[in-house]
């Protein structure tokens, strides 16, 4: 069969390209076509567009390429066209996504989709889009579930949250520490400040003015896909700190603390059990938007699941130098802190199922396109 796959960011890349290898278990003469990154084309899957080209996060940046996405839209459109899929794969990335889904619904595609668009932080009024052109979700939040069956009458397959198919066993790496000239007798402290230039551009300044302040710290940043060492160096030049590539997990599982932009990242530095902050800061218009339309008590997915400030947030202006220093030094220094932390991670293990979210999926999509 033939498959389209749309993916926007680098998380979607990462959880559709462990979808397509689940997907050629039960198809073996499977043909895929997609949007994503180097992983899913690793997959072998032909890459129509990377994500590095689409990600635009914040109002003001979507309406300034707006150009740029209306361009990519028809492109999408003539391509899934002519490739005539079987089925069609979205994985998250809603603004574009739901344009396409609802286009290609009326052209009598089959909608699949992995990963919901967060609907119940934001236009809650696209569930009924979603409704009408959608033939499944899948969705990888506990809560997501009940919001949509019970509040929506819209009926869902909770997967699980795909990160546990990976961060519960994932390996130790001996040789890491070394080949980064790291010793585990001082504190890491690793930094995740996005995977978008416009994050990078916000957060990176402010965390090296942070690492600037405690020397006897070794800090290491998770390097981005498609973000290039030299715009790193831009931030980073005159100062000990460390980029590191292809191996965000890695530097987790060695980390004393971890400085998190919000995102997917929060998530899987909980689920490495790092004790975090979670920093943001964004331009001012997108964030008197976001104030005024956003639905939700957190930003990020570790208390949006728990349903409690059990990491600390640090949103715009309370995300400043001297605010920052002080709850970093608590969070590497201070044992009842982190006591009660491990016990809020412990609880998020037990609410994100045991695994499989890939597989499972994989198998709904095969079996009913089958049926179909």
């Amino acid at each position: 069969m033939k498959y389209y796959l749309i993916s926007g960011e680098a998380s979607g890349d990462l959880h559709g390209a462990h979808l397509i290898s689940a997907l050629k278990k039960l198809d073996q003469n499977a043909q895929f076509r997609a949007w994503g990154g180097d992983l899913i084309q690793k997959e072998g899957a032909t890459l129509v567009r990377h994500f590095k080209e689409l990600a635009f996060m914040g109002f003001w940046e979507v309406l300034k390429h707006l150009p740029k996405i209306l361009k990519n839209i028809a492109f999408c459109k003539n391509d899934i066209l002519q490739f005539n899929p079987d089925v069609i794969i979205y994985v998250d990335y809603p603004g574009f996504n739901l344009r396409i889904a609802q286009w290609a619904k009326s052209k009598g595609f089959c909608n699949h989709y992995y990963i919901s668009p967060q609907v119940w932080a934001w236009k809650e009024n696209r569930v009924k889009k979603m409704k009408s052109c959608i033939d499944a979700l899948y969705v990888i939040l506990p809560f997501e579930k009940t919001f949509f069956e019970d509040k929506h009458d819209f009926k869902v397959h909770f997967v699980g949250h795909p990160l546990m198919d990976y961060i519960p066993d994932f390996p130790r790496d001996p040789s890491f520490l070394n080949d980064l000239n790291l010793t585990l007798e001082k504190p890491i402290v690793a930094l995740l400040p996005g995977s978008r230039s416009q994050e990078i551009r916000k957060m990176l300044p402010l965390f090296k003015q942070v690492a600037d302040h405690f020397p006897s710290y070794q800090f290491v940043i998770a390097g981005a896909p498609g973000i290039s060492q030299k715009q790193y160096s831009i931030y980073t030049q005159n100062s000990d700190v460390k980029v590191v590539y292809n191996a965000t997990y890695n530097l987790l599982q060695n980390s004393s603390a971890a400085l998190v932009t919000s995102g997917t990242a929060t998530l899987e530095t909980a689920l490495f059990k790092v004790p975090q902050l979670v920093c943001y800061r964004s331009s001012s218009i997108s964030y008197w938007i976001a104030k005024r339309i956003l639905k939700i008590k957190y930003i990020s997915l570790v208390n949006l699941i728990l349903d409690r400030a059990a990491v600390l947030e640090l949103i715009q202006k309370e995300c400043n130098p001297k605010r920052l220093i002080l709850e970093l030094q608590d969070l590497v220094e201070g044992s009842q802190k982190n006591n009660r932390l491990q016990k809020e991670y412990q609880q998020l293990y037990s609410l994100l199922g045991s695994g499989g979210a890939s597989r499972k999926t994989a198998s709904l999509i095969f079996n009913q396109i089958q049926r179909s």
